[in-house]
């Protein structure tokens, strides 16, 4: 399989980028890991190229501030844009990129293209949970307004991965809600609830948002905006109680010593947090396969994120997703 890597998206490229694709090539020789960028740039930073790892040259980048749609459009050769025209062209199986997200979204939606029968692709990345398997949640910010359909084409797609990609059989359906009872919510919860009762799918109702790290469904609906606020919110309490417990722990020999008996620990419930374990997040919905990794990802992140796509492209998501939403 063929994976192209935007070499120069992300706060970090194209070192972490060009890192992580090496060290994917390294680990996976089954897989062509294709570098796409400035080749004056990525040349220099690789130590060596696998017969696996190949440079496609872009002389443009997206990049951060740039409005999406317009530099999509404007900048044919930026390296973003070449890596989802390969996808398109039956040239790369999927394709990764940790750059500019609306830019991305419009990448898929102009370049890649939308699957039949998706009205809105949605950004899918995994939360973690305290059971350890996680919850797919989206959308979680490609589309800040969503209609009651297109949170029932999220579930199915979202159903479709979990049990496809990541092995999870029967996968629970949960509606991010502000209250369990099937009346609760706003109009757009209201009308999607009936909707997702037909699908057939596992739909266990309504979910609050103060249960999901408890693992209480395995998928997790809801639009764009409230999906947005939900994983920031996440990420800045996760943040804010990593550096209280730091500042606690340094504030007396005595707590110096209990946080050298307890940092191993710690650690391992650091990383159960990290976005960096789980690489990145696809964009289900596309006519082709397109994962989001992290703005900051490093090169660990990067090679996750080649990981995640390799089990998705081997377990033919695209076709799978296309096949039920078809039907």
């Amino acid at each position: 399989m063929r994976i192209a890597i935007d070499a120069m998206g992300g706060d970090h490229a194209p070192d972490s980028n060009v890192l992580g694709g090496l060290q994917a090539a390294k680990e996976w020789t089954d897989a062509e890991i294709i570098l796409v960028g400035d080749e004056q740039r990525i040349r220099p930073l690789l130590s060596e190229i696998p017969s696996n790892l190949r440079i496609v040259h872009a002389s443009e980048v997206i990049e951060p501030d740039d409005e999406p749609v317009k530099s999509v459009r404007r900048k044919k050769d930026a390296s973003m844009v070449v890596a989802g025209r390969m996808v398109k062209n039956n040239e790369a199986d999927a394709m990764i990129s940790a750059g500019n997200t609306g830019a991305l979204m419009t990448t898929g939606l102009l370049v890649v293209g939308r699957m039949p029968g998706i009205e809105r692709p949605a950004l899918a990345p995994m939360i973690p949970t305290i059971d350890g398997h996680g919850v797919l949640a989206l959308d979680l910010g490609a589309n800040m307004d969503a209609k009651p359909e297109h949170l029932a084409q999220y579930a199915l797609m979202g159903s479709i991965y979990r049990e496809k990609v990541q092995g999870v059989a029967n996968p629970r359906i949960g509606l991010l809600n502000v209250g369990t009872e099937a009346q609760k919510g706003n109009e757009l919860t209201k009308e999607a609830f009936p909707l997702l009762e037909a699908l057939p799918i596992n739909f266990v109702g309504n979910v609050e948002a103060r249960d999901i790290l408890n693992g209480v469904c395995d998928v997790l609906v809801c639009d764009g905006f409230a999906g947005n606020i939900l994983l920031k919110s996440m990420e800045g309490t996760a943040s804010a109680i990593f550096s209280l417990l730091k500042d606690s722990f340094t504030r007396s020999l005595k707590n110096k010593l209990a946080a050298a008996v307890l940092m191993p620990e710690l650690r391992g419930l650091k990383d159960t947090l990290d976005y960096k374990e789980h690489g990145g997040a696809p964009l289900l919905g596309l006519n082709g396969l397109v994962v989001k990794s992290h703005g900051s990802s490093d090169a660990g992140a990067i090679k996750n994120a080649v990981r995640q796509a390799r089990v998705a492209v081997s377990s033919g998501l695209v076709a799978n997703i296309s096949k039920e939403v078809i039907q």
